[in-house]
């Protein structure tokens, strides 16, 4: 049965469902959605040749450039790569940037085949816009509340137990501070994290209509990435419940969080140069906040983690991180939190350790006003 075009955004992305954009490469790389393929129509060459025979002389003629530019050797290839999409996404759609000629273009081709496959009207462009219109939505209609705490009071994994979050870090692929790199420190861009965290907030609104949302607390970056700018005006004046722990259980879950569990990514990863790869990123984290912790400590951090390194990569043991992670901490990180938190005038909803948060939370989001 054929399947009719559709502009029901919504459901697309409260239901995850497959699409194939046949934009070029350099548009799908600038901004995409989840669950989706890039199977172009055109590649980045071909785009702006073609778009530079349109500016010139028009739709017909960047038509006809188009057809000449597409031999019987790229059609064919075109056409597998799009049928084999179609094949293990039946429920899926096409889209381009507009819903316009590249996508009927597509389906036109398509059908040639005999497969029927249904575009998204408007496409990329839409569907966009339909994003950050619902972004806004959730920024003035959902109660925000801060998780906060002293650094490496292990906020993320307390987060993770609750239901009524969305974790912005995971989202952004970095753990919010400067050591908080992934293994292979890719993030997304911009305008896909932008993407990701609308759809991400829409999915909730809809899961869970009428309770509030639980978020981190975040900086305005969250490694390279912007959090909107609404979206955080909203998080800086939202009321926070915070997360007690002692110095000691904080400076273990970091080592867990940084040493422990970061270690044998790095060796899978990087395998003969996973030595080289975590030496320089504890280096060069330290290195990045060398001006805030001043000369001195900085080059007694860096000997520290130097005899530390060589006892994991010699011996595995973590624990020799756990005076520099001490100093961090307790000198470092701890002032500038409580500079940050004095300096907020926000209510103080709640404090107090990890189960008396998780039940709290459990009690209070449920139905905020």
């Amino acid at each position: 049965m054929t399947r009719a075009d559709t502009d029901d955004y919504l459901q697309l992305f409260l239901n995850d469902v497959p699409m194939m954009d046949v934009r070029a490469p350099v548009e799908f790389d600038k901004g995409a959605f989840p669950n989706t393929h890039n199977a172009p129509l055109l590649d980045d060459r071909q785009r702006e040749l073609i778009g530079t025979r349109y500016k010139d002389a028009g739709q017909d003629e960047a038509i006809k450039l188009g057809l000449e530019l597409m031999t019987p050797e790229i059609r064919a290839q075109r056409l597998q790569d799009w049928s084999s999409f179609t094949r293990a996404n039946p429920a899926g759609y096409l889209y381009c940037f507009r819903g316009g000629l590249r996508s009927r273009t597509t389906q036109a081709w398509l059908r040639e085949l005999g497969i029927d496959y249904p575009l998204i009207k408007g496409g990329y462009k839409a569907m966009r816009s339909f994003l950050i219109d619902e972004l806004q939505k959730t920024v003035e209609t959902v109660p925000f509340v801060i998780l906060g705490g002293l650094t490496g009071s292990g906020k993320t994994r307390v987060l993770h137990k609750i239901h009524y979050q969305i974790d912005l870090e995971g989202l952004a692929n970095h753990k919010g501070s400067a050591f908080g790199r992934s293994v292979d420190d890719y993030q997304p861009t911009p305008i896909d994290w932008e993407n990701a965290l609308s759809i991400a907030c829409l999915k909730y609104r809809h899961r869970y209509p009428g309770a509030g949302l639980l978020l981190e607390d975040e900086g305005k970056l969250i490694g390279r990435l912007l959090v909107p700018i609404g979206f955080y005006r909203k998080m800086l004046h939202a009321p926070r419940i915070l997360l007690q722990r002692s110095l000691e259980e904080r400076v273990e879950i970091t080592r867990e969080d940084y040493v422990s569990l970061s270690w044998p990514e790095y060796q899978h990863h990087y395998a003969d140069e996973a030595e080289h790869r975590f030496r320089d990123f504890w280096f060069g984290s330290l290195d990045r906040i060398q001006k805030r912790l001043g000369g001195e400590r900085h080059s007694r951090l860096r000997a520290i983690v130097g005899s530390a390194l060589n006892r994991l990569f010699a011996h595995g043991e973590a624990q020799g991180f756990d005076d520099a992670l001490r100093i961090l901490l307790d000198e470092y990180y701890d002032p500038m939190y409580r500079y940050q938190l004095e300096s907020k005038p926000v209510d103080i909803l709640f404090e107090g350790d990890e189960s008396a948060i998780i039940e709290w939370a459990h009690a209070n989001l449920r139905a905020m006003p």
